[in-house]
């Protein structure tokens, strides 16, 4: 049995998984605990934002053998709204500002010198036959056609959420191995505010389907 910590950002996306399963409990976050495929899970709401997901991810995650995430995300132009692998994840709101440009390093590492490599891997996809994704975190909400270019094109991210990039970092700090799932609600663009509640209860479920299928397959 392994000892499982998912995380979510908000209520809906954490309530789509395992619907009505488990023991509910409160402390500086939220959570249910349930045994599902044999592991013990324990479902997180973190809240938004790299910090709360750093926070989470640090308080609840030294007991856990993996951490894994759930969700919704935007995508960076058009695409698929349907769930994806993230297999890589990479902060898009570090780096170093220099005039004109800001190089966007690995989060954690100096800001100085040559950028290298800038993304966290997540384990190997252990076939669930979902697209793979790499995805864009930070502490803004992408609504901006010009922004959602700048990461495509610089990061070559094709999904952008607040999240994903720090439970990444954070998982690497404690030696754990990470996975997330998210479904895409918008497309980066002066519509996502709208599309995003429009469409958050119907990629929550998408995503934590999917994300019960990999519990099941670990």
């Amino acid at each position: 049995m392994a000892n499982l910590l998912i995380l979510a950002a908000l209520p809906e996306e954490g309530d789509a998984l395992f619907p009505g399963e488990g023991a509910k409990g409160a402390g500086s976050f939220a959570f249910r605990h349930l045994v599902a495929h044999g592991h013990a899970v324990t479902i997180a709401i973190c809240g938004l934002g790299k910090v709360n997901a750093a926070l989470c991810a640090g308080m609840l995650g030294g007991a856990a053998d993996m951490l894994l995430m759930s969700g919704t995300c935007g995508a960076l132009g058009a695409a698929e709204a349907r769930p994806y692998w993230l297999a890589e994840a990479v902060q898009h709101d570090y780096g170093a500002s220099h005039p004109g440009v800001f190089r966007r390093y690995r989060a954690g590492e100096w800001p100085m010198g040559e950028a290298g490599e800038a993304h966290f891997n997540a384990i190997p996809d252990p076939g669930l036959g979902l697209p793979h994704a790499r995805i864009a975190s930070g502490d803004s909400f992408v609504a901006c056609p010009d922004a959602a270019a700048d990461l495509a094109n610089n990061l070559g991210a094709t999904l952008v959420d607040m999240e994903v990039g720090a439970v990444a970092q954070a998982a690497a700090r404690l030696g754990k191995p990470w996975a997330a799932i998210k479904a895409v609600t918008d497309e980066a663009n002066g519509e996502s505010a709208g599309d995003f509640h429009a469409n958050l209860v119907r990629a929550a479920r998408m995503a934590g389907r999917e994300l019960e299928r990999l519990v099941a397959l670990l």
